[in-house]
C-alpha cells in the first residue's frame, strides 16, 4: 500500500508540475486567519479591501477552492506538508492543553526546502505559526507568537511589514531564492480573553483611549445598521454588528497586504516572486470554522504571477484544494520533492498558465477530527463540482462547540433564543445544528444552504454510493486511521498488517432513540 501510494504521488509530480517560467520564482504566502469571502473581488460590497482586489485584479481568482479541514492549526500543517490532517497527526490545535503535533516522521516545506536545495532557498515566517513541534517546521527567519505576543506579531501591520524587509533584504543580500509565509492573525476572534479589546480585537491599536497605536493602520469604522447579512446567517442586529467588527479587521489585515506588496517592490524582488493569498478556514460564526459545510471550508485562493503568459484579472473554476499549495510552491522553486514524500494535491502554477477542461467528477476531499482536544467529532467529505458527501463519525453525539464562538454575541443569541423558544431568522435550528446523521448528501447547485439532506432519496443513490466508494478509497490511499469507523474497527496490525480489515463493532444491532428534546446525556439500548 505504502509503496503503491508513493509511486502514484510521484507521478502526479510529474504530471502536474509542468512549470512555464525559466527560472525559479520566488514565493511569498499571504495566509488570513479564519476569513472567508470579505472583499470586493468575491462581490462583497460593504467590506473595503482595496489592496486584495488589486491583487485579483493582477492574478487569477479561484472560485472553488476549498480547505481540507477547517481549523487553525491542522489547516496551516496542511499548507506545509501538503498532507490531510489525519495523515499528518496534526488533528487539532497546537497550542496549550491541546497540544496536537505532526508525527515525528512528517517534514514541511521550510525543511524540504532547505534540504531538497542543499540550503540554497531561504525560508522564512512571519505572524502566526501555530504548529509543531518545533524539529518539523525550521524555518530559516522566524518571528512569530514564539518570540512575540500573537497580537504584536499577527495583527500590528507595521511590525509585520518592518519584519518583512528585514527578511526580503536578506534574500537580496544573499541572492537566495526564498519562501516567505506570513500569518495574519486577523480577523480571528478575541472576545472570549480580552473583551476590552473587542469580539475581533478591532480596537486593539486603533488609536482610542488606552487601545494603542499601529502607525501604519488607518482603522475604517463601518455602520453595522448598513450592512447586507449574508444569508447562510442569522438575520439579527447582534449579527450585524459583528459583521462590522470582523470587516473592521479584514480591512486592517488588508491594509496589510498593501504594506507587503510594497516592500516587495521596493526590494526589487516582485518580478520574480509569486504572490499566493488564501485563508486557513471559514469565518467563525455558526456553519463556518470546525465544519464541514460550504461556509467552513470553501477559502478565498488568489495566486498573482508577474510571468508574461500567467492569467490576469481572471476567474478560475478548476477544483483546487489547500493541500495542492505545498507542491506548488515546490514547483515554483523548481525543486522535486524528497523521494518517499506522501502529499494528496498537486500544482496548480498550470491552472496559472491555462484553465483546465471541467470534468463533472473533479472533487475535493474533507478530513476534520477535533479542533480543542475536547472536541471529538470526526468527519469526512468528498465534495464535486455538484455534490457534496459528508460522514459524520461520532453522529451519536451532538456538535461540538469550541471557545470563542461560544461567547460570541452571535451564538448566545442564538442559545438564548432556544432556551426561551423564542423565533429567531436562520434557515435552521440550533438542535439541528448540534443533531447530525451519519451521512449528509447536498446538491449544491440547487441547495447552496444545505439545507436539504438527500441521503435517503431513491433518485439520488447512485449519487451516494459512488461519493462514498470516492471518499473511503481517498480514506484508504491517505491511511486514514479513522477509515473504519464508526461501524467497525480498523485492524491493521500482526495477522492484518499486509491486508488490513474492517472488523464490525455490531452497530447493526442497535437503535439510535428519537430525539425530542436538547439533552446532555442519552442511553442506548439493544433492539
Amino acid at each position: 500500500m505504502m509503496l503503491r501510494l508513493q509511486l502514484a504521488t510521484l507521478l502526479l509530480w510529474l504530471l502536474g508540475s509542468v512549470s512555464c517560467s525559466e527560472k525559479p520564482q520566488n514565493v511569498l504566502l499571504l495566509l488570513a486567519d479564519d476569513a472567508g469571502f470579505e472583499m470586493g473581488a468575491y462581490l462583497n460590497k460593504y467590506c473595503q479591501t482595496p489592496n486584495l482586489d488589486a491583487l485579483a485584479s493582477n492574478g487569477l481568482l479561484f472560485n472553488n477552492a476549498f480547505t481540507s479541514v477547517s481549523s487553525c492549526s491542522p489547516s496551516r500543517a496542511q499548507l506545509l506538508t501538503g498532507q490531510a490532517s489525519h495523515a499528518s497527526g496534526m488533528y487539532g490545535l497546537h497550542q496549550g492543553v491541546h497540544n496536537f503535533n505532526v508525527l515525528p516522521g512528517v517534514s514541511s516545506l521550510p525543511n524540504v526546502l532547505r534540504e531538497q536545495s542543499n540550503g540554497r532557498i531561504l525560508s522564512g515566517i512571519i505572524g502566526k505559526k501555530h504548529v509543531g513541534a518545533a524539529a518539523n517546521f525550521r524555518f530559516d527567519f522566524e518571528q512569530t507568537e514564539e518570540q512575540h505576543s500573537i497580537n504584536q506579531i499577527g495583527r500590528n501591520i507595521t511590525k509585520i511589514k518592518e519584519y518583512a524587509r528585514e527578511f526580503l533584504a536578506q534574500a537580496k543580500r544573499e541572492a537566495r531564492p526564498f519562501f516567505l509565509l506570513v500569518g495574519f492573525h486577523d480577523p480571528h476572534r478575541c472576545g472570549h480573553i480580552t473583551p476590552q479589546y473587542g469580539e475581533f480585537c478591532e480596537r486593539w491599536g486603533s488609536g482610542e483611549e488606552g487601545m494603542g497605536t499601529i502607525p501604519d493602520w488607518k482603522p475604517i469604522y463601518y455602520d453595522w445598521s448598513n450592512l447586507q447579512v449574508p444569508a447562510w446567517l442569522p438575520d439579527t442586529d447582534v449579527v450585524r454588528q459583528e459583521l462590522a467588527a470582523q470587516y473592521m479587521t479584514i480591512s486592517r489585515l488588508d491594509q496589510g497586504v498593501g504594506l507587503l506588496l510594497r516592500e516587495l517592490k521596493a526590494s526589487g524582488l516582485a518580478e520574480d516572486t509569486l504572490v499566493i493569498y488564501t485563508s486557513d478556514n471559514g469565518p467563525p460564526f455558526p456553519g463556518g470554522r470546525t465544519n464541514l459545510y460550504e461556509r467552513g471550508i470553501r477559502s478565498p485562493l488568489i495566486l498573482s504571477s508577474t510571468q508574461p503568459d500567467a492569467r490576469r484579472h481572471e476567474t478560475s473554476a478548476a477544483m483546487a484544494s489547500l493541500l495542492d499549495i505545498y507542491p506548488s510552491v515546490l514547483d515554483a522553486l523548481q525543486l522535486s520533492p524528497p523521494n518517499g514524500t506522501r502529499f494528496s494535491g498537486q500544482s496548480l502554477l498550470p491552472v496559472l498558465h491555462k484553465e483546465p477542461e471541467p470534468v463533472e467528477t473533479d472533487a475535493v476531499f474533507g478530513s476534520q477530527s477535533y479542533h480543542e482536544v475536547t472536541m471529538a467529532y470526526p468527519m469526512r467529505m468528498v465534495r464535486n463540482r455538484r455534490y457534496k458527501l459528508i460522514h459524520n463519525l461520532n453522529y451519536w453525539a451532538d456538535f461540538p462547540i469550541d471557545q470563542d464562538f461560544y461567547t460570541s454575541p452571535t451564538f448566545q443569541q442564538i442559545l438564548n433564543a432556544t432556551i426561551n423558544k423564542q423565533a429567531l431568522p436562520w434557515y435552521r435550528t440550533l438542535q439541528q445544528y448540534y443533531q447530525r446523521p451519519e451521512w449528509e448528501l447536498y446538491d449544491i447547485k440547487a441547495d447552496a444552504l444545505e439545507r436539504f439532506n438527500l441521503v435517503d432519496k431513491a433518485k439520488y443513490s447512485a449519487t451516494l454510493k459512488q461519493l462514498r466508494q470516492k471518499l473511503f478509497k481517498w480514506q484508504v490511499d491517505t491511511e486514514d486511521p479513522w477509515r473504519c469507523a464508526p461501524h467497525a474497527v480498523l485492524q491493521d496490525q500482526g495477522v492484518f498488517k499486509q491486508e488490513p480489515a474492517c472488523l464490525t463493532l455490531g452497530h447493526e444491532a442497535l437503535q439510535r432513540p428519537k430525539r425530542r428534546r436538547l439533552t446532555q446525556y442519552e442511553q442506548y439500548f439493544v433492539v
